[in-house]
């Protein structure tokens, strides 16, 4: 049982994917990482015996601390934390553990190099509707939730990229596109190791939407329709982003938690 300071693999696969999930901080060895370099969705290395000239970075936030057995590195940072006013906890059993139950883990070798801030800046087509709404969805719940996207005239996306060292997507000719039948969300969730039910369901709806092929999942015509209301209610590609956001957030919470749940009012049962 872990104790007040720590949270299981299972408590913490509940939160991964979600807009209030907490901030992970990997904290393992250099060696550790060489022997296995995924990560946890979303989680940021961190140098545990630096921990007190970062430690105040992260006040006001929830954190969890990983660590390669949930001992002494983790143990240590969490206390630190915590004496910073931290909100924070240690995954019981770090990351082995995590690996043993199954969970999530990002593969790095496609990762973006991150910019002097430490983020992966990506960009894109101007007007995002459906895949270009996915794909930076899928990024800030699970590979980097401090991800930049820019969004630009098409004719502009290769060159603002290597001019900003800006990652190109969902366009023609680079590596994060569609391929075949499969569209740019398709492709992160394979090339990240992120294969999963609830985001193979969720990308099912992705892909009928945007090939308008409404007839794979029942779900797709009610997901491409208010895609597109989005894209009227905001002329501002940003603030779209930042509401079409949070359709992704129910769609994945249905996909994960309430596919078998049905909504029967008015009751059709008869008064005797």
């Amino acid at each position: 049982m872990p104790s007040n300071t720590e949270i299981t693999s299972s408590q913490l696969a509940r939160l991964i994917g979600l807009p209030t999930a907490p901030t992970i901080i990997d904290v393992r060895t250099a060696e550790d990482i060489s022997a296995d370099p995924r990560f946890l969705p979303g989680a940021e290395h961190r140098d545990a015996v630096e921990v007190a000239s970062w430690a105040k970075e992260f006040t006001g936030r929830n954190v969890v601390v990983v660590c390669q057995k949930g001992q002494k590195l983790g143990q240590g940072v969490t206390a630190w934390l915590l004496h910073e006013r931290v909100k924070a906890e240690m995954l019981e059993g770090g990351f082995e553990a995590w690996l043993a139950s199954g969970g999530l883990l990002v593969k790095p070798d496609k990762l973006p190099k991150c910019d002097i801030s430490g983020r992966t800046v990506w960009v894109t087509r101007a007007r995002p509707k459906i895949d270009r709404i996915a794909c930076p969805w899928l990024i800030r719940r699970f590979i980097d939730p401090k991800a930049v996207f820019l969004f630009v005239a098409a004719s502009e996306v290769m060159a603002v990229g290597e001019r900003f060292g800006a990652t190109p997507f969902d366009i023609e000719n680079v590596f994060w596109s569609h391929r075949g039948e499969r569209c740019t969300f398709d492709t992160m969730i394979e090339e990240f190791g992120l294969s999963s039910a609830p985001l193979e369901r969720l990308a099912t709806i992705v892909r009928a939407a945007d090939t308008a092929r409404l007839d794979l999942v029942p779900q797709a015509a009610g997901f491409l329709a208010a895609s597109l209301g989005l894209s009227r209610m905001f002329r501002d590609d940003l603030e779209q982003l930042e509401a079409g956001l949070l359709l992704y957030d129910a769609f994945y919470r249905w996909c994960r938690d309430a596919t078998d749940e049905t909504h029967n009012w008015p009751s059709t049962h008869k008064p005797a």
